[in-house]
């Protein structure tokens, strides 16, 4: 008699909590960068953004008759609030925090059916949304070193401080582009980014140890073989390739490609979003198109879009084409031919 019970056909633990929480675990690092950065504000959206998630996450189930503790227990509407969180503006108002991630859940999750159903990043269709519905909140970033104390910021976020005087700054990204579109052409760009205060040794003043935060976390995940490699580095290559080669052609006119991997969303966007196991490919030479073509997407929409960071729409734009990707990347099967005859002589 055989006995099947010795093997461990079950690798790991690979439940969707276990992989949400570890998930949550990568994210600190960037967060911790941030705090530091920007000050605790960042908690507070992120605790924000998660109690509207999960109040989203109820309100569906209930309608749906789902079982509340088996849904709202295994994490993924609270990775999709983090994310949503960390990718808008730390002082923005908290009620457009809270439409971020009701539009997230509600719509691009649930009206989609629900976890593993949605072909939506819902994030990212939550920040797509905002940004494009209110533009100017969307861009009210702090200055790095504001001066503001925790309440300060605390009333600006609840709006019961103006938030003109708070609103200073602007990402590198952003400053970048608005230096090149008022410029006209004539910009200088590695002039540029040696005397503002906005850029730091290699990219954004701050933003460098964020991005290097969330790339810790992401390999962290990689390593614990949470996510495949195939979308972060293609998303990578994708992005540092174009960069890298319009600025050997233009090094005037383009910033190089460190500059555009540690700024803006790139590293969000290469371990946490692109990784996405329900919105991206399955096979890998899928995720690897996928990865590719999301990075080249978001480098041609930061330097030619009307967006500083073209993150979001890319992976978007992507999620369109998963179906199409999936089906011309499907492997052989076992003892099959690629063109799917069989293997063996005589064609049995």
């Amino acid at each position: 008699m055989m006995d099947f019970t010795t093997p461990p056909y079950l690798l790991n633990n690979a439940s969707v909590r276990r992989v949400m929480l570890q998930v949550l675990a990568a994210l600190l690092p960037g967060i911790a960068a941030y705090v530091w950065i920007f000050g605790p504000m960042i908690v507070v959206q992120l605790a924000i953004a998660t109690i509207a998630a999960l109040a989203g996450e109820t309100f569906m189930l209930r309608l749906l008759n789902k079982p509340l503790g088996l849904f709202l227990g295994d994490g993924s509407a609270i990775v999709t609030a983090w994310l949503i969180a960390l990718t808008f503006p730390p002082l923005a108002p908290w009620w457009l925090i809270v439409v971020g991630a009701l539009f997230a859940i509600i719509v691009a999750k649930h009206l989609y059916g629900g976890l593993g159903q949605n072909p939506f990043n819902p994030a990212m269709v939550a920040f797509a949304v905002c940004i494009v519905s209110f533009p100017a909140l969307m861009a009210q970033w702090p200055a790095i070193g504001l001066k503001l104390g925790f309440f300060e910021q605390l009333q600006i976020v609840f709006g019961l401080a103006p938030r003109v005087d708070a609103m200073s700054g602007a990402t590198p990204l952003d400053a970048i582009k608005t230096a090149l579109k008022l410029g006209e052409g004539s910009v200088d760009v590695p002039a540029l980014l040696a005397n503002q205060d906005v850029f730091g040794n290699f990219a954004g003043r701050g933003w460098e140890w964020v991005t290097g935060g969330y790339l810790l976390g992401g390999l962290w995940l990689w390593q614990r073989r949470i996510i495949h490699w195939q979308a972060p580095a293609g998303f990578v290559a994708g992005l540092s390739l174009l960069a890298g080669a319009l600025w050997l052609w233009n090094p005037a006119q383009f910033a190089n490609p460190l500059f555009h991997l540690l700024s803006g969303g790139a590293m969000l966007g290469a371990f946490f979003i692109v990784t996405d196991p329900v919105t991206g490919c399955t096979t890998p030479k899928g995720r690897l198109i996928f990865g590719f073509s999301a990075g080249v997407l978001a480098y041609i929409i930061r330097v030619f879009g009307g967006y500083p960071d073209g993150v979001a729409f890319a992976v978007l734009l992507m999620n369109i084409c998963v179906p199409l990707i999936d089906m011309y990347t499907q492997p052989p099967i076992f003892g099959m031919r690629p063109d799917g005859k069989s293997g063996r002589k005589g064609g049995r």
